[in-house]
């Protein structure tokens, strides 16, 4: 059915009411006769239907990102609350969505469970936009008639493990920009800029500076070799795209250095340990079993260390070893949070605990990140000016020397 559904095309009507008023708009469906029969329906006399191609439309598909999944769960969570009935909401949602990709997606689960389908299996259809986390929970609030409240966990969940990512890249997006755009300036300077010295000099009939001969010697490596400097670059950065996306033994390696580096190091881990308090708060909030939980939330710590431990701690609370035990031996949780945890369970507010730890730790990577930017701005001014500079003041020694002999 859900092949059935993908198949389905948007397509443009225009027609009467009963009034005579002429009326127009848009519907998906397999073909033009279900319209027309759909608008007889309503009391509409169709009087034009066609196909609305992806050029009438003036839009491209483009790909779901996670924010548009967190937006669609806050919606449908929006109207759940409101007591607007599931389909309809689908079908408000699907309508007002601009990118067509999502409004394809949510068409698709709409028609799944119009065929009788509940959420959580027309969600599970769907594992690229939606994991094993929000199909469980989805799962625990039809089985317990809570979906409205549990979907406004899930939306609160995905609105804050966005913001999460958001912070992590603003930390990294802006010293690899920089230093990007440094290597590029700093290539086309040596090969475009130092050879016109070059010439330059080459009429001076006198020893160049250490310096400056230094730089045109890599310029002329840069004018001989550019093509394999930037190929090496590209296929180096191609390798270790793939050895992250086939290797689980690289990332694991990876991860496990990444935590090791200072400042950044620290920032991942604040933002692992924040995403596993989220995770198994809202889990555990649903009433979804705590070792079930555990399963879920390995996957979301966005770590492959802190995943393997998660993993490793299922298994001892499985066996009953409580869940504040299991945290404490793998030596990879703060002190601070071992103890909370271990309130939360003597007290019964588990999910409640969880919930502060991951407040405090969100706001310690916001600061963080705040703090990085601060620290990096001058650091990075710094370290183009001295390449940038470095690159002028080596230029400019041989016409500072011709200066002073004469």
């Amino acid at each position: 059915m859900a092949e059935k559904a993908l198949k389905q095309d948007m397509f443009v009507w225009e027609g009467t009411d009963r009034r005579g008023n002429k009326v127009k708009g848009q519907t998906r469906a397999n073909n033009q006769n279900l319209i027309k029969a759909d608008l007889r329906r309503q009391g509409i006399t169709p009087l034009k239907v066609k196909k609305k191609s992806a050029l009438a439309s003036g839009r491209r598909k483009k790909k779901i990102e996670p924010k548009d999944i967190a937006i669609f769960t806050r919606q449908l969570a929006t109207m759940m609350s409101a007591g607007v009935p599931l389909v309809q909401a689908f079908d408000i949602i699907g309508r007002g969505h601009e990118n067509p990709s999502m409004q394809e997606l949510v068409m698709t689960i709409k028609t799944d469970v119009e065929g009788g389908s509940n959420l959580r299996d027309a969600l599970a259809k769907h594992p690229l936009y939606f994991d094993e986390l929000v199909c469980n929970l989805v799962e625990a609030g039809e089985a317990a008639g809570v979906l409205d409240t549990l979907l406004d966990k899930i939306a609160t969940y995905k609105e804050k493990t966005e913001a999460l990512k958001s912070k992590i890249k603003k930390a990294l997006f802006y010293p690899t920009a920089v230093v990007v755009v440094a290597f590029i300036v700093t290539a086309i300077l040596l090969i475009f800029v130092v050879p016109q010295f070059e010439e330059l000099f080459a009429g001076f009939g006198a020893d160049l500076p250490a310096f400056t001969r230094m730089v045109i010697d890599l310029s002329e490596f840069m004018q001989s070799y550019w093509w394999a400097v930037f190929g090496i670059i590209g296929g180096l950065i191609y390798g270790f795209m793939q050895a992250k996306r086939r290797s689980p033994a690289f990332n694991h390696t990876l991860d496990k250095i990444v935590l090791k580096l200072p400042i950044v190091g620290d920032i991942l881990t604040k933002a692992a340990i924040a995403r596993y308090a989220r995770t198994l708060s809202t889990m555990f909030a649903a009433g979804v079993p705590l070792v079930e939980a555990l399963d879920s939330v390995a996957g979301a710590t966005g770590n492959s260390v802190y995943s393997n431990a998660v993993l490793r701690m299922r298994d001892q609370v499985s066996t009953g070893l409580q869940l504040q035990l299991a945290m404490n031996q793998t030596g990879l949780f703060p002190n601070m949070v071992v103890q909370m945890v271990a309130i939360g369970e003597e007290a019964g507010s588990l999910d409640a605990m969880l919930s502060k730890v991951a407040d405090f730790y969100e706001q310690e990577v916001d600061d963080a990140v705040d703090g990085l930017s601060s620290l990096l701005e001058p650091l990075i001014m710094a370290i183009l000016g001295v390449l940038v500079g470095g690159l002028v003041i080596a230029m400019y020694l041989p016409i500072f020397k011709m200066g002073q002999v004469v």
